[in-house]
């Protein structure tokens, strides 16, 4: 006997929602002919998993086939009582009271040898295969085949896409090896699910420092564009981050290329302003270009409230000293200087940028306190103070 969708499912009548699902996603997993080298066997079970789990997600259709199948058991009960009585008392006649008898049923005589053979037999004919019936097969074989590479993909797509949901929840919360667990799972089913590159990518850079990986998942991403294009600020995130994974891998050329592109599809992205202009001012070396970079993304910054990372405030500070641009350097540095008071770093370029003005004294003191911080340069310059 066939089997019904609970048992396809394995499943109870009575399942909730969850469990069905949770069955569906096993068994999928479990019989993808992918797995099992195009086995039609599980390719035909893997089918009616699918059939069964889009009949049982559905509260409508589910609905409708629960109550189909309480018709089925109630014919098939009154079926098997019918075999039953009619096994115990015989096939049931009806008769009108009073009425004769039904006389027997009377025959002619066998046909004889004569009357039996006077027909010509015409001899089989064997059927032949023409063209018309040949493209007929080629063609339902052909749908089928299509058909089955359909229903492929849209399998494909689903399992991604679930995969790709628990992989971004267990990231929120901070389930690092779960959520890259889920997500190596998503794109398994479909190696070109943007969103999940991108936040693969993002957990390596951020979380795991693998540079390399994340730099990989970036260019997968990008490349998948060409197909499904993003909306522009989304893409210019994506060069974003792959220009930090270049710029950390010592390619400051190709960090530049990338840190342009994000810039010309969203000019309001101050973090890869101000990344360029650091890669153009210690990398590339290129002074006023990339004091023009960070002086524009800190303005883009402070316009929408945001605070400005303090890498940028000391890079725009030490160009702005080379320079010697010394008041601007000097508001620069201080404005570092308020965002985080007892940064080492900050107070030794204060110093230095003290000692190009003539300011020695000043100078000193800054170093001192930068040595108190722990900075170790700042320590070296306190020692030949008076």
């Amino acid at each position: 006997m066939s089997q019904n969708h609970y048992q396809v499912l394995g499943v109870p009548t009575t399942a909730p929602i969850a469990d069905i699902k949770r069955a569906y996603r096993r068994l999928a997993t479990e019989l993808h002919p992918d797995k099992h080298g195009g086995d039609r066997r599980f390719e035909e079970q893997f089918k009616a998993v699918a059939v069964a789990y889009g009949v049982l997600s559905s509260p409508d259709r589910r609905a409708q086939y629960d109550y189909k199948l309480q018709l089925d058991a109630r014919q098939a009960a009154e079926m098997r009582r019918y075999a039953t009585d009619t096994a115990t008392s015989g096939p049931s006649v009806y008769k009108m009271p009073g009425a004769a008898p039904t006389p027997p049923l009377r025959t002619r005589p066998p046909a004889g040898r004569r009357e039996r053979h006077y027909q010509q037999r015409v001899p089989p004919q064997q059927a032949r295969f023409n063209r018309q019936d040949f493209w007929l097969v080629g063609g339902l074989v052909f749908l089928i085949f299509l058909f089955g590479i359909s229903a492929k993909v849209v399998m494909d797509r689903v399992e991604a896409k679930m995969y790709y949901q628990d992989g971004r929840t267990a990231f929120a919360k901070g389930q690092w090896r779960e959520a890259e667990s889920q997500l190596n799972q998503a794109l398994d089913f479909r190696d070109d699910h943007i969103e999940a590159l991108r936040l693969r990518g993002q957990l390596r850079q951020d979380i795991d420092h693998d540079l390399l990986a994340a730099r990989t998942d970036y260019e997968a991403a990008l490349l998948a564009t060409t197909d499904a294009p993003l909306p522009p600020a989304e893409t210019a995130g994506l060069f974003y981050r792959l220009g930090r994974c270049q710029a950390g891998l010592r390619q400051p050329a190709a960090a530049e290329l990338s840190y342009t592109r994000a810039i010309e599809l969203d000019s309001t992205l101050s973090e890869a302003r101000l990344a360029r202009g650091e890669n153009r001012l210690l990398d590339l070396h290129q002074l006023r270009p990339g004091l023009a970079d960070l002086h524009q993304g800190r303005h883009q910054l402070q316009r929408a409230g945001r605070p400005v990372p303090l890498p940028y405030l000391q890079a725009e500070g030490a160009a702005l000293t080379r320079l010697a641009r010394f008041d601007d350097a000097r508001l620069v540095y201080f404005q570092a200087l308020r965002t985080e008071p007892e940064d080492g770093r900050t107070l030794f370029l204060l110093g230095r940028l003290a000692q190009q003005a003539g300011d020695s004294t000043s100078g000193c003191e800054f170093f001192r306190r930068g040595a108190a911080a722990g900075y170790s340069y700042a320590k070296a310059a306190a020692v030949g103070c008076p």
